[in-house]
């Protein structure tokens, strides 16, 4: 069950890279009807909403070192099964960022140097955000997106309406992270757009590692603080027995 766990998360975190970076990359600035801050923000957004329904019940639907290593904190999730995985979150995310190169790189008017939806801070913050800036956005913005996520799917939390807490929660975040630093939250969303840029984008992405696993873990321990009671952990569903 781990390898389909593994490969769920890969699939989940690779469509939330692709179509969110690649709805900056691709629509946002797009002549006259460009999607724009707003759209971008939905857009990542519903990446999440659309793989909780359709891997939440497989893996968990984490698509997020900092989501994984925050729910493991949380008690929500078993610590032996960090490393696999933030290995396939890390993997989907690069094959999807080769995959948006390879497609955006066929139109005239792309330009690498432009970001491709890298994360950044100082002169590479949308904003000209600092460093410090940066840092504490990252963490409060990953500790509040795991104190939702924690209490969405939380057993006594209103069933069936987990995907659409956590993807709001997203879209929000994207809506207020973006000028700041084009919003990583996500170490495996950050690191796929940093290997094509390269440069500047590898050298500041140790921000958008350390910090989102800061506020991950704030966000996983004060909600189990908050809330002591036991609930399931976000681990997927286990296949039941087939009749023999």
């Amino acid at each position: 069950m781990l390898f389909r766990k593994c490969v769920a998360e890969a699939i989940g975190t690779f469509w939330l890279t692709f179509a969110g970076c690649g709805s900056a990359v691709i629509a946002a600035g797009f002549p006259e009807v460009g999607i724009g801050l707003l759209g971008v923000s939905f857009a990542f957004g519903l990446t999440v909403l659309t793989m909780a329904y359709a891997i939440g019940h497989v893996s968990g639907c984490h698509l997020n070192p900092a989501v994984t290593v925050g729910l493991a904190a949380g008690g929500r999730f078993p610590s032996r099964d960090i490393g696999p995985y933030i290995g396939a979150q890390v993997v989907g995310a690069v094959v999807a960022a080769a995959l948006l190169y390879a497609i955006a790189s066929g139109s005239p008017s792309f330009d690498l140097a432009k970001g491709f939806a890298a994360n950044g801070y100082g002169e590479h913050s949308p904003g000209k955000y600092t460093l410090v800036s940066g840092f504490l956005a990252e963490i409060v913005l990953t500790m509040m997106f795991l104190f939702v996520i924690m209490g969405a799917t939380h057993g006594r939390a209103p069933a069936g309406f987990a995907p659409l807490a956590i993807g709001l929660c997203l879209t929000l975040i994207h809506l207020v992270g973006i000028p700041i630093t084009n919003t990583s939250v996500n170490p495996a969303r950050s690191t796929g757009p940093a290997l094509f840029v390269g440069g500047w984008a590898l050298a500041q992405l140790w921000l958008f590692w350390v910090a989102p696993l800061i506020g991950g873990v704030l966000g996983g321990v004060l909600y189990r603080w908050l809330s002591e009671e036991p609930s399931a952990q976000v681990t997927g569903v286990a296949p039941t027995a087939r009749a023999t």
